[in-house]
């Protein structure tokens, strides 16, 4: 029966799709990694306290890219190139989601409204992540392989989207509700555009490595854009709102280290 765990048990299983699995996985959280290094180094002083939040999000980040790049060394395996089509943090940033890597590269101070709209691309990339870990944990919490990985990065994602809930909510009883509102749904729907479209192309590159059916294949791509229909109707909301997280200050302290990172 096709499912989503019996397509990611085909990735898992075989060599040449978990190496294009784990290499896309650990470029995109390393490039995030980068980003969230340069706007803590240039966070705003009236933001100053936000600093080592950001930096703490970063070393999150370029923690998981290590531990991706774990679970292909475990298997003997090394990282290739990552195809332009699959690379979601690149595919938002030119569709001018988040701040720009020209300013982020330039050592010109951040704005506030800078902040604001860091926060808000994160908490709906965030969404993103967290929602994604918590099905592969689900399914292989307990796998021998990857089960660990798993379960810190998931742990993770999910502190990185209450911390970003917690600083939006802070900015918008300090005045920038509106913006806020405005900057959360432009990017929930150009992420769920961009998140269609890196889908089809990484099931395409993977249903060659894998020798999909022409048919497997139309069945998959059929549920991504069903997918797709769901969240441009009413799917995106869930990206867009903020309530007080269960868990207060969740990046205030240092980066937790992984044993096999």
């Amino acid at each position: 029966m096709l499912s989503a765990r019996s397509v990611f048990e085909e990735i898992l299983g075989d060599d040449d799709a978990f190496r294009l699995f784990c290499s896309i996985a650990a470029s995109g959280e390393s490039q995030g990694g980068w980003e969230n290094g340069r706007i803590a180094a240039l966070v705003p002083e009236a933001e100053s306290a936000l600093a080592p939040k950001i930096s703490r999000h970063g070393a999150d980040e370029d923690k998981h890219g290590r531990i991706f790049r774990a679970l292909l060394r475990k298997r003997g395996l090394s990282p290739v190139d990552v195809p332009p089509e699959t690379d979601y943090t690149m595919i938002l940033e030119q569709h001018g989601i988040g701040l720009a890597h020209e300013k982020l590269k330039a050592e010109k101070p951040l704005t506030v409204a800078d902040v604001v709209t860091y926060l808000a691309h994160s908490r709906v990339t965030e969404q993103r992540a967290s929602e994604q870990m918590r099905l592969l944990l689900k399914y292989f919490a307990g796998h021998p392989d990857i089960g660990r990985a798993v379960r810190v990065i998931s742990a993770d994602e999910d502190n990185h989207l209450a911390y970003c809930h917690e600083e939006l909510l802070r900015l918008a009883a300090a005045g920038h509700g509106r913006a806020i509102h405005r900057s959360l749904r432009e990017c929930a729907l150009a992420e769920i555009r961009v998140h269609r479209g890196v889908s089809l192309a990484v099931m395409d590159h993977m249903g060659r490595i894998l020798g999909w059916s022409p048919a497997k294949r139309k069945v998959l791509a059929a549920g991504i854009h069903a997918a797709y229909a769901y969240e441009r109707a009413v799917g995106w909301r869930r990206m867009v709102s903020l309530a007080p997280p269960e868990r207060r200050d969740a990046l205030g302290g240092p980066a937790t280290a992984a044993e096999f990172a």
